[in-house]
């Protein structure tokens, strides 16, 4: 019993030490990491490669598919090279194995020594998060290791005896136990070190032991389809190509199998030696030849598991991806990216209006529902995703970001309030009370709307890229905007002494619009301030030019 439970305990090690690399690796080199695996990935060779070095960065290819399939679902990354990274990983996981089989025990403690100390003295720097990733690669040879210590008096024991004793070489039974051997250890890696221990023991012959490593590189795809239960299906696609790529090797090897035993039992290498040469063979040669169809791949998963459409018209939150949310970074370029779509709604809710204020279309009123639904759900999403940040572990930076996320994602929706009362002020005048604008004060408002449009997509544009120059010419704008309004409301007051019958007939309608197109203009135009700060958003002058010298 204390033998199983210090296996069970050596493998959580394993995986809190591959959560602390991962998380380290993410905090320091996130935002790079997101880059290199989002961009210039056309190239399948160059994915190949990408997927290699972070999985050695990582220590394990389950990070790396959490990774890729978290850029995939969030539609970052396309599906193509998304497999070809994942291919990639494969190979980094036989190449670390490989390391792994030196003699690094003196290595774990100083890992783990000088992690502590760098992460305990600059907690919050990018030192202290290196430091943060030294104890995790520490603990993870550690763990590894006890795991090899912990499996060995299992091994002895006369049942596991009699149980691999029945391993006489089938293929596919071999294949299914070592499967179970990486999902128990949670680590094809773990499980391949351990078949290689038992080889070496002469527990298990050549050939078991191969059908073993098989085995656990399927294993690792099973993980890593497991794990992505919960994402949508472009993410799971990933995975599920990554496990069938693994299930076509081992019907590529079938054939071969025998003579390719046969071969390496001529070779004058241990039997420890052998393990881990094939496992990185196998890889590399599986992984290189597969890499050439990863196009019909994407098709066959694509077919496999479809995206399912929207229901009921409510839009569903692409960009907010639970696994980012212990990366800061990650997760507040997850939560921009999901706020610059519901301003793109709010876009697609006020553009409408130029066409109800002329008259030419007057049923928009379900259009507006769906669109002001829709607009809730991201923005109760978007709080909810922000929310479930530990805003202690966010630097000064990140906070002032999480803040500008917050503000304009509760502007958006209450433009989108505003918006939808608007339009149906507009139709009741128009089809209630049969009552029309006159052409000089339809001219104007749908003047004030285009400026409002144009001032939205502004202030999202200045919200994504902090630009200051950008954010003077918004300000500049929204007091444009300020001056136009003044003025429209004076010439509408005119008429109404002209004794203009229209004007007359829709006063109380016209002034209260401009009033909400004011109130909208102030909500697009708050993401200019947080960009200036205080110091240079003055309320009458900015670049010493008056307000009324920007007015028509």
């Amino acid at each position: 019993m204390l033998t199983l439970l210090n296996l069970l305990s050596a493998v959580a090690l394993l995986i809190w030490g591959t959560h602390i690399v991962r998380t380290g690796i993410l905090r320091v080199y996130g935002s790079h990491l997101r880059r290199v695996l989002s961009q210039n990935m056309s190239k399948r060779p160059l994915a190949f490669v990408a997927g290699i070095l972070v999985t050695a960065m990582v220590q394990s290819s389950n990070a790396t598919a959490m990774l890729v399939t978290s850029f995939v679902g969030q539609g970052l990354m396309a599906l193509t090279p998304a497999l070809a990274i994942m291919l990639g990983a494969d190979v980094g996981t036989a190449l670390m194995a490989r390391v792994l089989t030196f003699d690094l025990s003196w290595l774990s403690p100083l890992l783990i020594f000088l992690g502590v100390i760098f992460f305990l003295s600059r907690k919050q720097t990018r030192a202290g998060q290196l430091g943060r990733v030294g104890i995790g690669l520490g603990l993870i040879i550690l763990a590894l290791q006890l795991i090899v210590e912990a499996a060995a008096p299992i091994t002895q024991a006369q049942g596991v005896k009699v149980l691999f004793a029945s391993l006489t070489g089938d293929i596919l039974l071999d294949a299914l136990v070592g499967a179970l051997f990486a999902m128990v250890s949670y680590s094809s890696l773990a499980a391949v070190l351990l078949t290689a221990t038992l080889a070496g023991s002469a527990v298990i012959s050549l050939p078991v032991a191969i059908g073993l490593v098989i085995g656990a590189n399927i294993g690792s795809g099973v993980l890593a389809f497991l794990s992505t239960s919960m994402q949508n299906a472009a993410g799971r696609q990933v995975a599920l190509g990554s496990l069938l790529y693994k299930l076509i090797g081992l019907i590529l090897i079938i054939p071969v199998l025998d003579p390719l035993v046969h071969w390496m039992d001529s070779l004058t290498f241990s039997p420890q030696e052998l393990v881990i040469g094939f496992h990185l063979l196998y890889n590399t040669v599986r992984c290189l030849l597969l890499l050439t169809t990863v196009k019909p791949m994407s098709r066959l998963c694509a077919w496999l598991l479809p995206e399912r459409e929207e229901q009921n018209g409510h839009a569903a939150a692409r960009h907010l991806d639970p696994t980012a949310l212990a990366t800061p970074s990650l997760a507040l370029a997850n939560a921009v990216r999901e706020t610059l779509r519901l301003g793109d709604l709010v876009d697609s809710m006020l553009e409408p209006m130029l066409n109800v204020l002329r008259g030419s279309q007057t049923a928009v009123t379900q259009q507006v529902r769906y669109l002001s639904e829709d607009i809730d759900a991201l923005y109760n999403a978007i709080k909810l995703y922000l929310a479930q940040m530990p805003r202690e572990d966010l630097s000064e930076q990140d906070s002032r970001r999480w803040a500008e996320i917050i503000e304009l994602s509760i502007n958006l929706k209450l433009a989108s309030d505003l918006i939808e009362r608007m339009l149906r002020k507009v139709q009741q005048q128009k089809t209630a009370q049969r009552r029309e604008f006159s052409d000089v004060g339809l001219q104007e408002l749908t003047g004030l709307q285009t400026q409002l449009l144009a001032n939205l997509r502004l202030g999202l544009s200045v919200f994504l890229s902090a630009d200051p120059e950008s954010a003077r010419q918004l300000l500049r704008e929204k007091r444009r905007f300020r001056a136009q309004e003044r003025r429209l409301a004076h010439a509408h007051v005119s008429r109404l002494q002209r004794q203009v019958v229209q004007s007359i007939e829709t006063s109380s309608l016209h002034l209260e619009l401009i009033a909400d197109m004011k109130r909208l203009n102030s909500l697009f135009c708050s993401s200019a301030y947080v960009v200036l700060g205080g110091n240079e958003t003055g309320a009458l002058m900015i670049d010493g030019v008056p307000d009324d010298a920007h007015s028509p």
